[in-house]
């Protein structure tokens, strides 16, 4: 039986590892959350033994693709290509409603309470919706409550950029206790026993920077959140746009 704080490698070569992140794991060590012990940085470090380096960020609650570099030079070139945006990520969600079947969302992201004196950043987030549902269950003044599983393009990644979008448009994300909707949430909770953010880094692509190859990470879905989508009913959808996880043999640290 695999260990809790044993973290699922889904890509690993001589320069770079990824992980598929659990809900509720931070990614390093942060004073908003200064009661966490574990994060998947240090977590990853002791699992492999050497030092890596974070190459972009997701919320504590989002699961899925984490990448990491083995080395400082490796990373560099890896930022670079994060702020270039040549690297492709493709996320998906639970959101309430039936959202549009695609759309691009194009609004500003504003800074936190703790960054009130930086200027609103642009945000762009295309997303498609891919399957739909309604639940006989009364939530607020509706007798029933529809729901959408779609799947999203950030083109843009700023803090908390996927989760804003949709409240932006009203299509809070299911399990969003910052900028989602209680009411939604008390139900997946109470009715559906699904507790965690619905909102799942199925996929990062790019273009290696060492060896020119065309990389594409796949992470399965959570259990909780794979249980709930066959529960309602798109297991046939996520069949056709869940890739498998691609595991490649380790090789060790780059200059080891």
């Amino acid at each position: 039986m695999k260990k809790q704080n044993v973290l699922e490698i889904i890509f690993e070569d001589e320069f770079l590892v990824a992980i598929n992140k659990p809900n509720g794991l931070l990614v390093h060590r942060t004073r908003i959350a200064e009661e966490k012990k574990e994060f998947a940085l240090q977590l990853l470090r002791d699992q492999l033994g050497y030092h890596v380096y974070p190459l972009h960020r997701l919320d504590r609650g989002t699961s899925g693709v984490l990448l990491f570099a083995k080395s400082a030079e490796t990373a560099s070139l890896m930022v670079r290509a994060f702020e270039a945006k040549q690297v492709d990520k493709t996320y998906l969600a639970v959101v309430r409603g039936y959202t549009a079947e695609a759309q691009t969302i194009d609004s500003p992201i504003r800074p936190d309470k703790d960054h009130k004196h930086k200027e609103a950043q642009e945000a762009i987030t295309h997303y498609r919706r891919l399957a739909t549902v309604e639940l006989p269950i009364p939530v607020g003044r509706y007798s029933t409550a529809r729901y959408s599983l779609v799947r999203i393009s950030p083109e843009t990644g700023r803090m908390h950029q996927i989760r804003k979008h949709f409240a932006h448009i009203r299509h809070y994300i299911i399990g969003d206790k910052r900028h989602g909707d209680w009411r939604h949430n008390r139900m997946f909770l109470e009715e559906l026993n699904s507790p965690s953010l619905l909102l799942h880094a199925a996929c990062l692509s790019f273009t290696h920077p060492v060896t020119g190859k065309l990389i594409s990470i796949n992470a399965r879905l959570p259990p909780n959140m794979n249980a709930l989508c066959r529960k309602l009913g798109w297991t046939a959808v996520l069949a056709q746009h869940e890739a498998p996880a691609q595991a490649l043999p380790a090789t060790g640290r780059a200059g080891a």
